[in-house]
């Protein structure tokens, strides 16, 4: 039938190829692996274990190309998201002499967008040395940020990293009070900040929160710039061995727990194995307001 598409078993009508184009066009700033994932999020097209099929789903998105129906952005040849790559070690990354006092005796702060292949570098060296993470490839999109101090000389004192949010979080999606089709649409209006290191030799009092009030302004305006998609809302998982108090600090929102089994765990098979504190941060002051809105 005129208007219909046919891929992997599954019809598409007219409604459900609409649905696919919009996302494309609204969402133009994302990759075509995360255009995929939101694509496959909005109709409900998963394998039998819950897990999206974004491959099949990929194969939609070229063949409706293909009819002239939309563009798709160019392919990103990269390394697979989440999966670890090898951490330079370089004396860039090593540890420096400590630094002890307040934000005032670093001198100016900047807040550096990483955007060549040094920077990215040296961010992936601080992080997969430092952070107790250590460093992966994101999910979908990405922003990095070095803050970089100028006092007692020019060093890099945190780093921090936004990426894609997480599909579900129960207290996020309870707190903003959105229905499960009005995740699917709105999901990617919520930012979430994956990696945030303060350096472990900076014993600098408030730099936490400071660090992050600074790069919360600097994602809004950075973030629609880049993927074409209007930040309203940053989230945050917190491990239980911190306390989360630069998030409180820094008027981020407490919501509670997750249930502890990653944004993977699709079959539901490591339910409580390590929960973590949910924080939000509103960029807009009705964000959940828009965040439920058509």
């Amino acid at each position: 039938m005129q208007g219909q598409k046919c891929v992997a078993g599954r019809r598409f009508n007219a409604e459900e190829i609409a649905v696919v184009c919009n996302v494309v066009q609204t969402c133009s700033g994302l990759s075509r692996s995360e255009l995929s994932r939101t694509v496959c999020e909005l109709l409900d097209w998963k394998r039998p274990g819950g897990g999206l099929k974004t491959r099949e789903c990929s194969g939609l998105l070229e063949a409706l190309e293909a009819d002239g129906r939309l563009v798709l952005p160019p392919k990103r040849h990269g390394r697979r998201r989440g999966s670890h790559i090898p951490v330079p070690v370089t004396p860039a990354g090593d540890r420096r002499s400590e630094i002890v006092g307040t934000v005032k005796d670093l001198g100016k702060l900047a807040v550096e967008l990483v955007q060549d292949r040094a920077g990215r570098r040296l961010y992936r060296e601080l992080i997969g040395r430092h952070h107790y993470l250590g460093y992966r490839v994101p999910f979908g999109a990405q922003l990095r940020y070095l803050v970089w101090a100028s006092l007692p000389n020019r060093q890099p004192v945190a780093a921090v990293q936004f990426s894609s949010p997480a599909w579900r979080i129960a207290v996020r999606d309870t707190w903003i009070g959105w229905s499960d089709a009005v995740r699917k649409r709105n999901l990617q209006h919520v930012v979430n900040q994956s990696r945030f290191l303060i350096m472990p030799w900076v014993q600098v009092k408030n730099l936490g929160s400071h660090t992050l009030s600074r790069v919360a302004v600097s994602v809004r305006s950075d973030w629609s710039s880049a993927f074409n998609v209007e930040p309203l809302l940053i989230e945050t998982l917190v491990h239980e061995r911190y306390p989360g108090t630069c998030y409180r600090a820094s008027n981020w929102i407490g919501l509670g727990q997750t249930a502890g089994r990653g944004r993977m765990d699709a079959g539901h098979r490591r339910h409580g194995a390590e929960p973590k504190a949910v924080f939000v941060l509103p960029l807009v002051c009705d964000a959940k307001k828009r965040l439920c809105g058509s």
